[in-house]
């Protein structure tokens, strides 16, 4: 059932079930607005759920709040599964980057989104939400950043729950970083992930990630032959890479593991040839000896 939840006079929470990666099973959506209100994240695909997340939408107005658009954060089917029921539903208009406009060929998105454009919210006091354009997880993936409040929706960036995959194609591991980076500079107080709890001190989280990430480039690296040997495949490479996460996680982990060869070969550090992996270099490997605790349950990152 769904799990409404109040966090301020401007931002509610509601937990729907959605097809998303375990642990986690639900998806969050928010309504960020005192009156004017922009409901992030159309995720549930079923119609038990949809009709629940209609009602919660539509009980916003026994608050005097009054919803405006229908926003995606990105394109995965666990944010997007009820977007075109619900938007038809509440008549309401789509937002989203252009990236993910394309890749829901289904819904018009009458406005796309793009960094840096401020989202203005009537209201007792105006609230001014500032689009953060940051691809790494899925290239139209946005945050929703108030620098009043400090806090940050930050869709799939990170999680309190389970793992935020980095898939070879549909993300860019380097792009992650590089926009972790940018989130842990805000000084942001309150993050709004898409899967689990709202996190009350983001910044340590995102450094957390990103440590997480070295620690397992460190380890990738490490796991590599010398030009010499021949050579790894990726699944030659799994167990070893990810010693520390379950077997049954690794199909997951082998995605993660190519997208952090993939960055390590644009950066010269490994090559491919023929399905099997190298170091680049030929010479000795630093191999990770801290335990870094990694972001999320699965431990597959």
């Amino acid at each position: 059932m769904l799990r409404p939840r109040d966090l301020s006079r401007s931002i509610a929470m509601v937990a729907a079930r959605t097809p998303t990666l375990p642990p986690a099973t639900h998806t969050n959506s928010y309504a960020i607005g005192a009156r004017e209100v922009v409901l992030v994240e159309p995720a549930t695909p079923y119609a038990r759920e949809q009709r629940a997340w209609l009602g919660w939408a539509r009980g916003l107005g026994a608050q005097g709040r009054r919803p405006v658009a229908i926003l995606a954060t990105h394109h995965h089917a666990d944010h997007v599964g009820g977007i075109d029921v619900l938007a038809r539903e509440l008549d309401l208009p789509v937002w989203a980057h252009a990236e993910t406009a394309v890749r829901v060929p289904h819904v018009q998105v009458s406005r796309r989104l793009e960094d840096g454009e401020a989202i203005v919210l009537g209201g007792p006091i105006p609230e001014r939400w500032t689009v953060l354009h940051t691809p790494g997880h899925a290239w139209g993936h946005v945050c929703l950043w108030d620098e009043d409040s400090r806090a940050v929706v930050v869709g799939d960036m990170v999680a309190s729950v389970g793992t935020i995959l980095i898939a070879p194609g549909d993300g860019d591991m380097r792009v992650y970083l590089e926009q972790l980076e940018r989130l842990a500079g805000l000084g942001a107080r309150l993050a709004l992930p898409a899967h689990g709890d709202p996190i009350d001190e983001p910044t340590a989280l995102f450094r957390r990630y990103i440590k997480h990430r070295g620690m397992r480039e460190a380890k990738t690296l490490g796991a590599l032959s010398p030009d010499a040997a021949g050579g790894q495949t990726l699944e030659e490479l799994v167990p070893v890479a990810y010693d520390d996460a379950p077997v049954s996680m690794w199909p997951i982990a082998r995605l993660s593991l190519a997208s952090h060869l993939a960055k390590l070969a644009e950066e010269g550090r490994a090559r491919e040839r023929d399905g099997r992996w190298t170091r680049a270099d030929g010479g000795p490997a630093h191999v990770a000896r801290a335990h870094s605790s990694p972001p999320s349950e699965s431990g597959a990152s």
